[in-house]
Order: C-alpha cells, then structure tokens, then sequence
C-alpha cells in the first residue's frame, strides 16, 4: 500500500503488509513451511562436529548491516562476496549470505561480532533477495521488524541499486512506506532460511577436516601394516619347511647343466684336421689339389681335381677342368 506524510502509519507490522499470500498465512500454514536450519555438510562429518551444529536458526537483524551486487564469475562466489563484504564492513572477519540472479550476485553482510549474542541466527531480509523465497520483484520493498529495530529493502527506481535501511522502527517505517512502492513485510517463520556465511569459519573446519582425516588414514594404514607383519611372523614359524625336494632338483639340474656344457665343449675339429692332411697327402701322390672340405650338421663333403687317370679312385667325376683335371666330389 501507499502511505503519504500527511497520514503516517502507526508501525505496526501488519498494517504494513499488502494482500500477499505469506503475510496472511495462517500459524499452521507457517509451521509446516519453515524447514530446517544448518544441515551437517559432508565437511562437518570429517570433521566430527555434526552434533555441534544448531538444529534451527533463530531471525535475528543484526545492528550492523550492508548490502550490494558484484558481477558474478562462476566458481568464484564465496571469495567474491566475502572480499566484497570485508570491504564494505572494514573487516575481514564478516558473515554474509547472498543469492545469484540474472548473472550477478546479490548480498547481505555484517561484522562477525555484531552477532556475538546471537550466533546460532539468520537474517530474514536475506529471504527477499533476487532468487530467494520472499522476493517477488524490483519495484516492491521489503519489510521486517524486531524488537523496535526495523529494516527494508528495496531497489532504486533510477540506477537500479540495492539499498538497505537500517534503524528504530519509529524512524525507518514512515521514511519508508512515505515511498511510493508496493510494500511487503517478510514472515520469518514461512521464509525459506538463509543461514550466514564466514570464510574464516569455513577454512579453519576444512583444516580441521583435512587433520582428522590424514590422521584416520595413518591409523588405518599403520594397523593394516601390523596385521601384514603379524601374518608374516605366524607364517614363517607355522608353516613347515621341506627343503630335501628343493635341493634333490637342484642338485639334478646341476648335473644337467654339466653334461650339456661338457657336450657342448666337444668338438671334431682335431679329428677333421687329421682327415685333411691325409686327403692332402694322398691328392699330392698323384698330383691332385684339394678345392673344398666342407662339415655341415656332421656330413662331410669335399672336392678335388684329380688327373683323369685317377678320378675313380677318389670319387664320383663332375665334369672335367680347363687345366685337364677332373673336378672329383665325395662325401661320407
């Protein structure tokens, strides 16, 4: 609804509410919409503080809040915001939530110890960022008050920008609905919760993740390790040892390696030499000349050239020479 100056609302939370579905909703509707808070993540249960996680985040609005818009580069999105939020609270020690839509980011933060007396809280103006359950669009401010303090946020019809107001309710409802805009107060029970973020917080339980499971892993190996050793140790004094087998084969493979090399060692060669010089002796008698002597796989071949009167004496005839002789083959 629009409110002018001239007729100021009282602050009243319901008298701000437009004709919207959640404003209206029933304490039942409520309770079956609200949804748990702070799910264990796969690095609390490395961790072993799955337990210590709060079952349900409380609203809480901080004193201290900013908001903006970065462009958004995939992957990127916690340091993005975190270096953002560090920058706009002047500390690196922030939580921020934000939400993605439209390829930018959108985000809320606050300095970590302005939620020094509410830590297990969330921020239900964080509900009506672009993409989450409560925003409906651009041209609507949203609403939420608590314990006097009241907060809105809305989008600057001219350059677009996100703006959060922050203040006692008695100043910041009538600032606010004087707008002309549709308004929306948030309902904290049927919002979907938007839990806080600290990078801080998220690195030192990776650490604590990444120490507990290396040390898992040594205990796991160095018990596989003992079991390895004790099996060793049993085998080696259980198992009987019958070495009379080993070494009658390798007593026999020994002998067998001998005679194969002694085999091996053998050789015709002084026999042949013998053989050569008789051959040589008995083609000199009759003017003969020994042009091959030739051993091959144990068969002997050789050939002369013997005079033609003495050719059957020595062998089987081939044809006969330039010089006159006959080429004479033998073989034994």
């Amino acid at each position: 609804m629009d409110v002018t100056p001239e007729n100021p609302p009282v602050p009243d939370k319901d008298a701000a509410t437009p004709v919207e579905p959640q404003a209206t909703a029933t304490p039942a509707a409520s309770a079956a919409q609200s949804r748990p808070r702070l799910r264990p993540g796969v690095a609390d249960y490395i961790a072993g503080e799955a337990g210590d996680n709060a079952a349900t985040l409380s609203p809480y609005l901080p004193q201290e809040l900013v908001g903006g818009v970065i462009p958004h580069v995939p992957g990127t999105e916690d340091e993005a915001v975190w270096n953002a939020a560090a920058q706009a609270c002047g500390t690196e020690k922030v939580n921020y939530c934000f939400s993605i839509d439209e390829g930018r980011i959108w985000y809320l933060a606050c300095p970590s110890a302005a939620l020094a007396s509410n830590p297990d809280s969330w921020c239900p103006l964080a509900a009506a960022l672009p993409g989450n359950s409560e925003y409906w669009d651009r041209e609507t401010v949203y609403l939420y008050e608590q314990e006097g303090i009241a907060s809105a946020l809305r989008w600057d019809p001219e350059t677009g920008r996100m703006q959060v107001f922050l203040g006692a309710s008695r100043t910041i409802l009538p600032r606010v609905q004087s707008m002309d805009a549709n308004f929306v107060t948030i309902n904290a029970d049927a919002a979907d919760t938007v839990p806080w973020r600290n990078q801080t917080l998220k690195t030192e339980k990776l650490t604590r993740a990444t120490l507990r499971m290396t040390a898992v892993v040594g205990l796991l190996v160095t018990f596989i390790s003992a079991l390895i050793l004790v099996f060793n140790y049993i085998g080696i004094n259980m198992i009987e040892r019958n070495l009379q087998q080993v070494k009658r084969e390798t007593d026999d493979a020994a002998m067998n390696l001998m005679l194969s090399a002694a085999n091996v060692m053998q050789s015709d060669t002084i026999k042949h030499m013998v053989r050569v010089q008789e051959l040589l002796d008995n083609l000199a008698k009759v003017d003969g000349t020994l042009v091959r002597y030739e051993v091959n796989k144990g068969k002997l071949e050789w050939e002369a050239l013997i005079p033609p009167a003495f050719a059957q004496d020595f062998g089987q005839p081939q044809g006969l020479e330039e010089d006159g002789r006959v080429r004479v083959k033998n073989t034994r």
